[in-house]
């Protein structure tokens, strides 16, 4: 005999549905669409809400930040602009992303995007793949920028007293046998790199890797898009940094703004 199951008169997922949340949103995206304010008369109007229970939700997101009140009108508030900003750098670093990911299917090595910030070098962004996989950090990157491509890159860009400054936090290490052996030799490595010409170092960071950085300057911000290969690929190293600038001088106008993240 078949057992008969009684059905709720409710779709079944909306019990999860948490109705106040829901005309709290609603009241939030209708206070974005009026950039001098509205009230909450015409606030619930449009919303739909009834007007008591707008007054309510209104009231509640205003004690938690996400809506101010001036003479009866009501705006969003320093909570929901932070989330706005928020929403906008995820979207940059979105943007960052695919096109890291675009250039390492093109030129068939990892890509690294990197940026000097607060003093420190800042790996944000590796795209890599199974098949080509990027440089295992195994001494810490910002410990170690004298050592790899990336971090003399960033270094290079700035003025001799940060670059003294940051090897003064960061001394010089022997990392591999072919790392730089102390501060003075690097400081000299650096006066004689050309500002915006690439960096290349081989085996310096980790043996059996050669790497290449591409200078990139955003307003006063240092940053780097980078290549790594296995040593004995090296000979394609040349070849691939250049199709990488050629990349980044195409595309740097409509990044400007996104690899700030």
């Amino acid at each position: 005999m078949q057992r008969h199951v009684p059905r709720s008169s409710a779709p079944p997922h909306s019990t999860t549905l948490i109705g106040s949340v829901q005309r709290a949103m609603r009241l939030l995206e209708a206070v974005a669409e009026h950039a001098y304010g509205a009230p909450a008369k015409q606030l619930a109007r449009e919303t739909g809400v009834a007007l008591p229970t707008a007054y309510h939700l209104l009231r509640t997101l205003v004690h938690e930040g996400y809506l101010r009140r001036d003479k009866g009108l009501f705006f969003l508030g320093e909570a929901a602009e932070r989330l706005g900003s928020s929403g906008a750098r995820q979207k940059r670093r979105s943007t960052v992303v695919d096109t890291l990911a675009d250039w390492r299917d093109a030129l068939g090595v990892p890509v690294y995007y990197a940026m000097y910030r607060d003093g420190e070098i800042e790996v944000v962004c590796v795209s890599d793949t199974p098949g080509n996989p990027a440089v295992e950090e195994w001494a810490d990157f910002r410990e170690t920028g004298h050592a790899h491509a990336i971090g003399q890159c960033l270094l290079a860009q700035l003025d001799e007293d940060a670059r003294r400054d940051h090897l003064d936090r960061h001394p010089v290490q022997s990392i591999t046998p072919y790392t730089v052996r102390d501060g003075r030799s690097m400081l000299r490595r650096l006066e004689r790199m050309r500002r915006m010409e690439p960096v290349t170092e081989r085996q310096e960071y980790a043996l059996g890797t050669v790497c290449a950085a591409i200078p990139i300057t955003v307003g006063t911000t240092a940053a780097t898009m980078a290549i790594s290969l296995p040593a004995h690929q090296a000979d394609r190293l040349p070849a691939a940094t250049r199709q990488l600038q050629n990349e980044v001088g195409r595309l740097l106008g409509s990044l400007a703004i996104s690899i700030s993240i």
